[in-house]
């Protein structure tokens, strides 16, 4: 009887999953609402249906299953993660195929899942074409998806703070190590929310009060704070031709890059934490040198127009880049094909752990950096004992191991998953860009390299493959990968 204990508790999974399928009924009201405000009748119905779909899913599975514990170790947090982000990828993409304006199963579920992911990939040749609701649903995908969907459950649900929910905490959040703000992880959880929140209303009241109305104005505050990207414009936010649009979105990208653990430190008083944290100072430098850079490509291609166009727009397109916001306001790709280079980059280690931005992380770079730095040294003295310090601690060796393991997968899933879109007859540069992109849950369209103008272009099959790895992307690897290997299942 005592091997019961390492079986995976699926009772108390399926169970969890249906809270979670209930909050997100909840919040398929929105987007109803406003099909309801807009006279949208096809779409309002399309919404009925989801929201009804759902929630009576949600509420047989909490109230028809009956585990007979309520435990939750590594493993549940594990498989729970990872599945409660299909099942909301699942009926989040009923709205797509339901509407006036209906997609097939696959182009659906890759939108879903770009946006639950904040990738904001897209297969819809002109967002301007959909409905109010729909435009709504895909950026609130990302604004729920941007925090993460367990964090909010764990903070809706306190229960879960005593079965499994620091597993689930470690599981979703994105970084190397978690930092606890308040003693219990549901505490925690509130507290990152209330300020991802806070910034959400902030941004939307700055941005109405500027050239948008409400709705676009909370559309981007959706997709911008949570480093989404998703726009109700085609011309995303250049549509607008404002810059104090353009520099309001800018500054909240930048906050969605940095660790919310050291934004609630910060708006507690503790604003010195911000500085005297390496990565953050890693951030800006990382920002101001990638500027300077593009200035002077810039200046040498003579596309010196305005002011705008050697200060916003270049600062504008790195900090989308390195948050993986992917908006836009000028075609970038005119500067140059060094600028694209450097782009790449910023894609690839993205912002700071803890924020909602993907990528490999600025942390794990420094991790490298300062690693790789040691064994240099150890290289002429192979007796020096040194280690890596990060924020003026000793990082345990385990983790260093941990992080070049990581960065080693990254990149040989974005080779594997460049090699497999070719074997679809999608060219070469443009399968390598596309796995690359929606790792990094960045998702600028393959059109960067000219294989159309979105990821409308890529075969069914090829989408499935990418809404894979939207998914190892935004769980960083090992909360995916773990499930494929035998011992996770054994007992």
């Amino acid at each position: 009887m005592a091997t019961k204990r390492f079986d995976i508790n699926y009772p108390m999974l399926l169970r969890v999953i249906g809270w979670l399928l209930m909050i997100e009924a909840g919040f398929l009201l929105m987007p109803l609402i406003t099909c309801a405000i807009y006279g949208e009748i096809k779409d309002l119905e399309a919404f009925a249906i989801t929201t009804a779909v759902t929630a009576a899913a949600g509420i047989a599975m909490t109230f028809g299953i009956r585990p007979s514990r309520h435990d939750m170790a590594k493993r549940e947090g594990f498989l729970l993660t990872a599945s409660v982000w299909v099942f909301f990828t699942v009926f989040g993409m009923l709205p797509f195929m339901l509407c006036s304006d209906p997609m097939s199963v696959s182009d659906a579920f890759f939108e879903a899942m770009s946006g639950f992911t904040t990738t904001g990939a897209s297969v819809v040749e002109s967002v301007e074409s959909l409905s109010h609701g729909i435009l709504l649903w895909r950026c609130l995908m990302q604004w729920i998806g941007g925090m993460g969907i367990i964090l909010f459950t764990l903070a809706v649900i306190p229960m879960l703070n005593y079965s499994g929910g620091m597993q689930m905490f470690n599981a979703e959040v994105t970084g190397i190590t978690h930092d606890k703000i308040r003693p219990r992880i549901s505490q925690t959880a509130k507290g990152l929310w209330g300020v991802y929140f806070v910034l959400t209303a902030l941004l939307t009241i700055l941005l109405w009060i500027g050239p948008m109305d409400f709705f676009d104005s909370l559309c981007h505050a959706f997709s911008s704070i949570s480093t989404g990207g998703y726009s109700t414009r085609d011309d995303s936010v250049g549509a607008w031709n404002s810059p104090y649009a353009t520099a309001v979105i800018t500054v909240f990208m930048f906050l969605g890059g940095v660790n919310f653990a050291l934004i609630f430190k910060a708006a507690r008083g503790d604003v010195r934490s911000l500085w005297r944290n390496d990565v953050f100072r890693a951030y800006i430098h990382i920002i101001v040198v990638a500027y300077i850079f593009f200035l002077i490509a810039i200046l040498r291609r003579g596309l010196c127009t305005d002011i705008a166009s050697v200060t916003l727009d270049p600062l504008f397109q790195i900090i989308s880049t390195i948050t993986s916001t992917g908006l836009t306001v000028s075609n970038f790709e005119e500067w140059g094909t060094f600028v694209l280079a450097l782009l790449f980059v910023l894609m690839f280690f993205g912002a700071c752990a803890g924020s909602t931005s993907g990528g490999a992380k600025i942390d794990r770079l420094i991790y490298l950096l300062k690693n790789t730095r040691n064994e240099l040294y150890r290289c002429l003295h192979p007796s020096a004992i040194m280690s890596v310090r990060v924020n003026g601690k000793v990082v345990p060796t385990d983790i260093v191991n941990k992080v070049i393991a990581f960065l080693c997968i990254y990149v040989m899933i974005i080779m594997i998953g460049g090699i497999v879109l070719t074997a679809f007859n999608i060219p070469l540069v443009d399968a390598f860009f596309s796995s690359f992109s929606c790792i990094s849950n960045t998702g600028l369209g393959s059109g960067v390299t000219g294989y159309g103008e979105n990821y409308v272009a890529i075969p069914a099959v090829g989408k499935w493959v990418l809404s894979f790895l939207m998914l190892i992307g935004r769980l960083e690897l090992f909360t995916v990968l773990i499930l494929f290997t035998p011992g996770f299942w054994r007992k």
